[in-house]
């Protein structure tokens, strides 16, 4: 690329009855954007005019145009997925859009692997009525790793100032993360994690913080034998492979000290375990799938159904996942 030339940024719309278009909209008022790179959205020319109005924004406007060939420079370009006419539900879950949202993903998923766009940044969806035959999956770091990883895994990673983890399993139900874990798949994490924090991160020979399963690190095998068998192995397999890994240690000890704040990143073994701590202490964080020869962030948080068309929702994460996925691609470019 050359170095006046600003990098395609891919928006997905994600439900247009959640709060997508309003954190959207609000990232995109930081006209800066505009000087770093060319945003284009992929979603509803009418639902973004709805939400634009309620939010009394007259000044701001999306360029509308029917490809990413030639977006506009001076302001947001929007693709619109469709002229008919869509009822917007704001707070509800409803089939179109659903749809919908899997119809910007799967189009922006195009224009990606084309080499049209230079990332993707995807706006929240609910997991549950963008199920279809196409679209199989417990949420969207798992779509991008089947489209673009096949057989090679990626990683779900929450990002904030001075905190990043990642996680061995994404979206599994509780009662099956024991039998999902073994020695292969924490090792395989571990090297993910480690090489997207010196690739994507630009950190030198980081540090990682692995967490324990049980209470108290399986206190010696009493509360559980998943830290003798499977994860302080993976660690010592993890270090002879020159991964600076350490643990496991206890996650509720571990936060509530701030031992965190001593890793370059932590290793969680299941969602809630990581992500808790994370949003308590990550405010206005960002979703990355690491793993991938593709860059796409998120904001870190759902679609908010409760809070959707009342203007009140933060659009600093949506804006930071933007600047994120600037940040990785420039260091993937050096």
């Amino acid at each position: 690329m050359a170095e006046n030339q600003l990098y395609k940024i891919g928006i997905t719309h994600g439900d247009l009855n959640g709060i997508g278009y309003e954190v959207i909209i609000k990232a995109l008022t930081d006209y800066s954007i505009m000087e770093l790179c060319t945003p284009i959205v992929y979603g509803l020319a009418k639902a973004a005019s709805y939400h634009r109005k309620y939010m009394e924004l007259p000044d701001f406007s999306f360029q509308f145009i029917k490809n990413v060939e030639q977006p506009s420079l001076k302001r947001p370009n929007l693709i619109n997925l469709m002229d008919e006419e869509v009822k917007i539900e704001l707070g509800t879950s409803t089939k179109i859009a659903g749809q919908l949202a899997e119809k910007a993903l799967i189009m922006a998923g195009k224009d990606l692997k084309n080499k049209n766009i230079d990332a993707i940044v995807t706006a929240p969806i609910n997991k549950n009525n963008i199920q279809s035959d196409r679209f199989k999956f417990h949420g969207q770091t798992e779509f991008f790793e089947y489209y673009f990883g096949g057989e090679q895994k990626s990683m779900m990673m929450m990002v904030a100032d001075g905190l990043r983890v990642g996680f061995v399993t994404n979206h599994e139900p509780i009662n099956k993360v024991s039998s999902i874990l073994t020695q292969d798949l924490i090792i395989k994490k571990l090297e993910i994690l480690n090489h997207t924090l010196k690739q994507d991160f630009a950190i030198d020979n980081p540090k990682i913080a692995v967490l324990a399963l049980n209470p108290h690190a399986g206190d010696d095998g009493l509360l559980g034998s998943e830290e003798k068998d499977i994860i302080h192995p993976a660690i010592e397999m993890a270090f002879q492979n020159k991964i600076n890994a350490f643990g496991p240690f206890p996650a509720d000890g571990f936060f509530a000290a701030g031992q965190y704040r001593k890793f370059d990143a932590v290793l969680a073994m299941y969602h809630d375990q990581g992500m808790i701590p994370f949003k308590i202490l990550g405010a206005e964080g960002v979703n990355f799938t690491a793993g991938l020869p593709i860059v796409r962030t998120s904001p870190a948080h759902g679609t908010a159904y409760d809070i959707a068309g009342k203007n009140i929702a933060n659009g600093q994460s949506m804006r930071n996942a933007i600047y994120l996925a600037l940040d990785i691609l420039k260091n993937r470019n050096r």
